[in-house]
């Protein structure tokens, strides 16, 4: 059983480590929230794309944004730099390399834990640096341009992104958007469409498909790292949260041990004591 002293001690630092947690809960509801003000979706700039898209009939257009030509795949999974949020980059890996093992295909990483974890797994993969606030728009300009070449270069079949979605500021959960082939329910039109009739495209429609889909990705990978990070935010608030109910229930039983051992201590001495004047009066 440890001493008085040491069990001081332990209390101490439970108490200097309860309340760093509760500053990096702090750190995490302040960044949550300025990043939740800060981020705006570009609707107008997706509806411009769509309006593009809806004139184009996929069955005519040979390309492979629309119609895959084989069943090989590129998964992206989206994972951050910094720990303390749980196991929410390991499931984030694992869904992607669950999506590769039904499929087989190149394994893209995003964040220095999801390569950690990747690297576990023994399986061969590409990564891109993790998601930083200050420059979301030009890494995933920079992934898309990556995996728009290479799905190209290698003619795949599917692009998905595996990533972690904040569904509120304490819920997160993984989700799996199918990127390529493109699919809009406006593009399903019959070919009797009078609006087809009376469109007159300058330019190839697949080039139009492949600069639609090429603007629409830069958008959408944007969005999904914003999501991602706002999910980061929340996981580490609730790691924090669980983390600073464990140490409560850690210091009770400090407390409980350093009193226990404390009474037992002054028992003793009481004894002693009382041992020794016996024995003086005798």
């Amino acid at each position: 059983m440890k001493t008085v002293s040491a069990l001081k001690q332990d209390m101490e630092f439970n108490s200097g480590l309860s309340g760093l947690v509760g500053v990096l809960k702090n750190i995490a509801v302040s960044q949550y929230r300025a990043l939740e003000t800060q981020a705006k979706i570009n609707d107008k700039l997706k509806q411009a794309i769509y309006s593009f898209l809806e004139v184009i009939n996929p069955s005519q257009v040979d390309h492979l944004f629309l119609n895959p030509h084989q069943q090989s795949q590129i998964v992206v999974a989206v994972t951050s730099d910094a720990g303390l949020i749980g196991g929410l980059n390991k499931d984030v890996v694992d869904t992607a390399l669950k999506e590769l093992f039904e499929t087989p295909g190149l394994l893209v990483i995003v964040g220095e834990k999801g390569r950690i974890w990747a690297r576990e797994s023994n399986v061969p993969f590409t990564s891109f640096s993790g998601i930083k606030e200050e420059d979301m728009q030009g890494q995933a300009l920079q992934l898309r341009n990556y995996l728009l070449s290479k799905f190209l270069e290698q003619s795949c079949g599917y692009l998905k992104i595996v990533y972690p979605r904040a569904v509120s500021f304490s819920v997160q959960k993984i989700e799996t958007l199918s990127f390529l082939p493109f699919r809009l329910e406006a593009m399903e039109m019959k070919e009797s469409s009078p609006l087809m009739a009376e469109v007159i495209l300058e330019s190839h429609p697949a080039d139009v498909v492949e600069y639609c889909v090429y603007l629409w990705m830069g958008q959408k990978l944007t969005e999904i790292f914003m999501l991602s990070k706002l999910a980061e935010y929340g996981a580490r608030f609730a790691h924090m949260e669980r983390s600073g109910q464990k140490l409560k229930e850690l210091d009770a039983s400090l407390r409980l041990q350093y009193f226990r051992v404390r009474h037992e201590l002054i028992d003793r001495n009481m004894r002693e004591l009382f041992a020794a004047r016996q024995l003086y009066a005798g």
